[in-house]
């Protein structure tokens, strides 16, 4: 799996090339349109409901300078003669009193890890220590079951801290969750999020019965992920983990092993990172930038995402190598992407943080998210009283990706909706050059996939 040297050099430069490319032509120029070249056509993506047409290099030449002359009246007359006008997909109107379809449970706001960047304070979210009892999570469940309509689906997620310090409570919660999800006719799906050092054979069997989706968090290869997430006492923990793992990838079929890498400046070997993973077995992988950590270690720069975009686009090649091979390759940030782009995903949130997903604290209380809990910015109510519907359609008012600057002139943002929450309102939008590069690139592999490999998208 792992590419010879001339090979790794070839894929960097290529990456490079492509990254610069992304960079530079993924500006915003208007907030309607976006010009995308791939190969012999140039593709057009239309903000208003995500949309894709391939155009002719002479209406491209059209459109590209009318862009640069700011000139968004000629631009929607263009669109129109064209026939590519469209009522809006998207308008101002908000979200209000949304169902809640998932929950996250802090089962444990405690941690036996210190990772230095984590954003809930090393697991116990800036305050005491602390298990949510069977009876709060019980009560979580029957809040998300409460609506739910037969024939439905619901998520569960337990999250810490790490959630396995708390297991008993864990299983318990699954199994009645299970039960009263049976008696309704409402499908329950499971996820955890965990470090891995807890886990025990059993759980592997656990996990399978119930057909969980297990992230493991791992910051890279050995040593690399051993400066990142050493125990309270600074030891290493890969080969632990690594270790207690091989039951979980050995035994999945139900249940869905993946793998998420948070990036720093100190974890930047992304492509060898990748390849490592997959050819362990998970079922994906996936990269994520540290934008804003508890103490502020470890964040990424502009010039640190420069360079994990370059990274991003070395894995994204290795996908498309794979993809046009017939082979699976399951690189979760570029599957994702690409089904959002094929699909025409348009949105006015980043995700469900507010509105069909809460976050529990273990004593009770409802946030945004997982990320919100402790933290006034994103209290939502709680389970004595129920979702406080002013603070939540409040939440949801603001953050519409309409009442966002400078969102509402982006290309990309009924794609993007916005970034996440928590970082943009703890650090501001440090990440939209990155992400637009991104799109960029993935736009263009839509495009290579589509006619050189169709029968991936079915």
């Amino acid at each position: 799996m792992t590419p010879t040297l001339l090979q790794a050099d070839s894929l960097a430069v290529m990456a490079g090339e492509l990254a610069y490319h992304a960079a530079t032509h993924s500006k915003p120029h208007s907030p309607q349109m976006h010009l995308v070249p791939a190969g012999s056509a140039t593709q057009l993506f239309l903000a208003n409901g995500s949309r894709l047409h391939s155009i002719s290099d002479e209406t491209a030449a059209t459109l590209k300078q009318l862009q640069e002359q700011k000139n968004e009246a000629a631009i929607t007359a263009t669109l129109a003669a064209l026939g590519l006008d469209a009522p809006p997909a998207i308008d101002d109107t908000p979200l209000k009193n949304p169902k809640t379809y998932a929950l996250s449970l802090a089962i444990a706001q405690k941690c036996n890890m210190g990772c230095a960047y984590c954003y809930a304070d090393q697991g116990d979210f800036g305050g005491p220590i602390k298990n949510m009892p069977l009876t709060t999570a019980k009560r979580s469940i029957d809040l998300l079951l409460a609506d739910c309509t037969a024939g439905s689906k619901v998520q569960l997620t337990f999250l810490g801290g790490e959630p396995l310090v708390n297991r008993k409570a864990l299983r318990e919660a699954t199994q009645y969750a299970s039960e009263q999800g049976k008696l309704k006719n409402v499908q329950v799906n499971f996820s955890i999020t965990t470090n891995g050092t807890l886990l025990k054979a059993d759980d592997a069997a656990f996990f399978e019965q119930h057909g969980f989706a297990v992230t493991i968090s791992l910051d890279g290869i050995g040593e690399q992920h051993d400066r990142l997430r050493p125990l309270k006492n600074g030891s290493g923990t890969y080969a632990q983990i690594i270790e207690n793992i091989q039951p979980l990838l050995q035994m999945q079929r139900k249940m869905q092993v993946s793998a998420r890498v948070t990036v720093t400046p100190l974890n930047m070997d992304l492509a060898q990172t990748l390849q490592e993973f997959i050819g362990m077995g998970f079922h994906s992988v996936g990269f994520s930038p540290l934008l804003r950590s508890s103490n502020g270690q470890g964040e990424m720069t502009q010039q640190d995402l420069e360079q994990m975009l370059q990274g991003m686009i070395a894995c994204g090649l290795l996908f498309e190598q794979h993809v046009l091979a017939g082979k699976r390759f399951p690189f979760l940030n570029m599957v994702n992407a690409l089904k959002e782009i094929a699909k025409g995903t348009h949105r006015p949130y980043p995700c469900g943080a507010g509105a069909g997903y809460m976050g529990v604290s273990a004593d009770g209380e409802l946030a945004a998210c997982h990320r919100f809990v402790n933290e006034p910015a994103g209290r939502m109510g709680s389970l004595d009283n129920g979702v406080d519907h002013t603070l939540q359609n409040n939440w949801l008012a603001t953050r519409h990706v309409h009442q966002q600057q400078p969102c509402n002139q982006c290309w990309a943002r009924y794609l993007c909706g916005g970034g996440c929450h928590h970082e943009v309102l703890e650090k501001g939008r440090t990440a939209c050059d990155y992400i637009r590069g991104w799109l960029h690139y993935t736009i263009q592999a839509h495009a290579r996939i589509t006619r050189l490999a169709p029968h991936w998208y079915k």
